[in-house]
Protein backbone atom coordinates (compact mmCIF):
# COMPACT_ATOMS: atom_id res chain seq x y z
CA UNK A 1 0.00 0.00 0.00
CA UNK A 2 1.28 3.48 -0.69
CA UNK A 3 1.61 6.94 2.00
CA UNK A 4 -1.43 9.30 1.01
CA UNK A 5 1.02 11.99 1.56
CA UNK A 6 4.48 11.32 -0.06
CA UNK A 7 3.43 7.71 -1.94
CA UNK A 8 6.03 5.63 -1.00
CA UNK A 9 4.80 2.32 -0.09
CA UNK A 10 4.03 1.96 3.97
CA UNK A 11 3.68 -1.11 5.36
CA UNK A 12 0.73 -2.58 6.77
CA UNK A 13 1.51 -4.91 9.69
CA UNK A 14 3.04 -3.51 12.91
CA UNK A 15 2.88 -0.09 11.84
CA UNK A 16 1.20 2.31 14.24
CA UNK A 17 0.72 5.12 11.79
CA UNK A 18 -0.81 3.23 9.04
CA UNK A 19 -2.48 3.83 6.43
CA UNK A 20 0.76 6.71 6.64
CA UNK A 21 4.51 5.26 6.07
CA UNK A 22 5.82 7.70 9.14
CA UNK A 23 4.62 9.63 11.85
CA UNK A 24 5.73 12.49 9.96
CA UNK A 25 3.15 11.97 7.04
CA UNK A 26 0.55 11.07 9.49
CA UNK A 27 1.04 14.48 11.30
CA UNK A 28 1.03 16.69 7.59
CA UNK A 29 -2.38 14.91 6.96
CA UNK A 30 -3.28 15.94 10.52
CA UNK A 31 -2.34 19.64 9.47
CA UNK A 32 -4.19 19.33 6.34
CA UNK A 33 -7.31 18.60 8.31
CA UNK A 34 -6.91 21.47 11.08
CA UNK A 35 -6.42 24.19 8.56
CA UNK A 36 -9.36 23.14 6.36
CA UNK A 37 -7.68 22.04 3.35
CA UNK A 38 -9.99 18.86 3.47
CA UNK A 39 -13.62 18.68 4.48
CA UNK A 40 -16.45 16.34 4.55
CA UNK A 41 -19.61 17.98 2.40
CA UNK A 42 -22.78 18.02 4.14
CA UNK A 43 -25.87 16.68 3.25
CA UNK A 44 -27.73 18.23 0.26
CA UNK A 45 -31.16 19.70 1.96
CA UNK A 46 -33.97 17.66 0.42
CA UNK A 47 -35.50 20.26 -2.13
CA UNK A 48 -39.81 19.98 -0.53
CA UNK A 49 -38.62 20.99 2.68
CA UNK A 50 -36.54 24.28 1.43
CA UNK A 51 -39.19 25.50 -0.10
CA UNK A 52 -41.82 24.70 2.33
CA UNK A 53 -39.23 26.66 4.68
CA UNK A 54 -38.73 29.84 2.13
CA UNK A 55 -42.23 29.98 1.99
CA UNK A 56 -42.96 30.72 5.56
Amino acid sequence: MKCPICKKEATWKDNPNRPFCSERCRTIDLGRWASEDYSVPSPLEDNEESVAQSET
